[in-house]
């Protein structure tokens, strides 16, 4: 038998602390394995023999200047957990939200779970995705809306805002999170083994992690997605910024070029302007997120245009290079080469798999051109035994995809229960302010699955709640089967839009399912002065004047 230890450490500041108490724990008899990759993270893993006792372990640290506190212990035997070959019923790759899903729903199957990670725990949300980009971008609103006051303990100095405090607050609300939510889950759970390291696959099935050797009964791959790096000419001599870099910068920058015009790009642009920062958005497309309705995309491009961005779509980008300072984009926009200066450059033009070194060739999974895990709906991947979850497939990169995605990818790999990712209703919001929610078809789309199609567009300027709250800015489109009376998608661009959206999935949902009608939410009582209003108001006006209704008129 050996003892497995997590220790909270306090007190490091540098990457040096981390390795101070690495060499203090190392110097102990008995200890066998030190897993401590990050001082921010502050948990150290550790496999010792069992004669080591606790208070030796917290004395080791405190002797090397800081202190230290036993989070969970376990015990387990050396071939259950040294690599030797020992089964376990899944290997999970990657502690990301699909990762974590996955995890713990093989814990509660009853079966034993190896979850593996080389970087630190939490994955893309809680740690440089969801969680970093939605607190900073409500400290930007609030300090937008607010004219320069504090922010939830953020102070602002004379000239602006105090940028080192709001990273500090992101930070420490990330460490809290990545905690709570990810390092105690993992050890309420005597089924999942955290193993620290690279992960690759064999031919044989089996994974090695840093010259150990795990099988596992099944697969699930979910290691997420990185920033996509576009090769323009200059690239590598010109250091650009993506969605992670920029959210982490020691001082906020005077002016930046986002290149992009999705999700990311339109938070990341609108977040950096209302810090202070001069934006310039180039964007490929001819509108700004252009899956989305062209009524959308135009209110959201006007709205940031007002609020001092600069948006070019249509843009060819060709170049980049750095000279006195700047970094220089060079482009073509409406046939013309211009260029673009500013003292940083973000690049948020999407994600791509991360699947670099993991071995998949060998074992026969097949990728696609972004470097994303083909997988069926039942999240088998081209290897029977393999199975896929989360930002690294070719389904949508969204967290709450992932988190169910890697729950049913478990089912079917040990139950066979052939269950399906139904992602039919999917609904999706951007956290722009005003924000952009949508679910269902389109108007295009419907009609390109053959729909005969009727659409009802409301301006907020006719919600009683967007009135009271002086904040008219956006509209709501519904669009339903003409034939039918379903509602066949909606899309909002209000405050607090994402709060919207969901009760419109209920009713797209519940029209393919049970018959639920637009004529069925038209006679719903909806609560007066609240945004959702906004659906029933919208329903109406497939055949009746807004303008002519009263208030709480049904």
């Amino acid at each position: 038998m050996r003892q497995g230890f997590r220790l909270k450490i306090t007190g490091m500041t540098c990457d040096g602390c981390a390795a101070h108490v690495r060499d203090a724990l190392h110097q102990i008899t008995g200890v066998q394995q030190i897993d401590l990759p990050d001082w921010q993270e502050g948990i150290a893993a550790l496999q010792v023999a069992p004669e080591v006792s606790e208070e030796r372990l917290i004395e080791a640290v405190k002797d090397a200047g800081y202190s230290a506190e036993i989070v969970s212990r376990k015990e387990h035997s050396g071939a259950e957990h040294a690599g030797n070959g020992s089964p376990y019923d899944l290997i999970v790759i990657g502690t990301g939200a699909a990762g974590m899903g996955a995890a713990i729903k093989a814990a509660e199957l009853g079966y034993t779970c190896a979850l593996i990670e080389a970087d630190t725990i939490g994955g893309t949300c809680v740690n440089v995705g969801c969680v970093p980009s939605k607190t900073l971008l409500r400290a930007a609103e609030a300090y937008h809306h607010a004219g320069h006051h504090a922010f939830s303990g953020v102070y602002t100095k004379a000239e602006g805002i105090d940028w080192e405090a709001v990273i500090a607050e992101k930070d420490r609300l990330v460490e809290t999170l990545r905690q709570q939510k990810y390092l105690n889950v993992i050890d309420a759970y005597p089924q999942i083994t955290l193993i620290r390291g690279e992960a690759a696959l064999q031919a044989d099935g089996k994974v090695r992690v840093d010259g150990q050797i795990f099988h596992g009964r099944k697969i699930i791959v979910a290691t997420g997605a990185k920033p996509r790096i576009l090769p323009l000419k200059g690239i590598e001599s010109v250091e650009v910024l993506t969605s992670t870099t920029a959210m982490a910068l020691k001082q906020l920058p005077h002016s930046m070029i986002v290149l992009g015009g999705r999700f990311v790009a339109l938070e990341q642009a609108q977040m950096f302007a209302r810090f202070g920062t001069q934006v310039s958005l180039l964007q490929r497309s001819d509108r700004l997120i252009p899956e989305h309705e062209p009524e959308i995309s135009e209110g959201i491009a006007n709205i940031l245009r007002e609020e001092g961005i600069a948006i070019h779509t249509g843009v060819r980008l060709l170049e980049l290079r750095e000279a006195e300072g700047e970094r220089i984009v060079t482009a073509e926009v409406d046939g013309q080469s211009q260029e673009f200066r500013a003292e940083q450059v973000l690049m948020a033009v999407g994600r791509v798999g991360n699947t670099d070194n993991l071995g998949m060739e060998a074992v026969g999974v097949e990728m696609d051109r972004n470097e994303a895990v083909v997988v069926d709906d039942m999240l088998q991947t081209s290897n029977p035994d393999i199975y896929a979850a989360g930002d690294v497939t070719n389904r949508p990169q969204l967290v709450y995809v992932a988190a169910m995605a890697g729950g049913i990818a478990v089912g079917n790999a040990l139950t066979g229960s052939a269950k399906k990712l139904d992602l039919s209703v999917l609904p999706e919001v951007i956290f722009t302010d005003p924000q952009i929610a949508t679910v269902g078809l389109t108007e295009a789309q419907a009609k390109t699955q053959g729909h005969e199609v009727e659409t009802a567009q409301l301006p907020l300027e006719y919600v009683p709640r967007a009135l009271a709250a002086r904040n008219t800015r956006g509209s709501i489109k519904l669009v339903a089967d003409r034939s039918t009376n379903r509602l066949l998608g909606a899309q909002v661009l209000a405050a607090e839009g994402g709060e919207i959206i969901q009760t419109a999935a209920m009713a797209v949902h519940c029209g393919e399912k049970y018959g639920f009608t637009v004529e069925d939410m038209r006679k719903m009582l909806f609560p007066y002065l609240t945004q959702v209003e906004g659906l029933k108001l919208a329903s109406l006006t497939f055949n009746k004047e807004v303008a002519k209704l009263s208030c709480c008129a049904g």
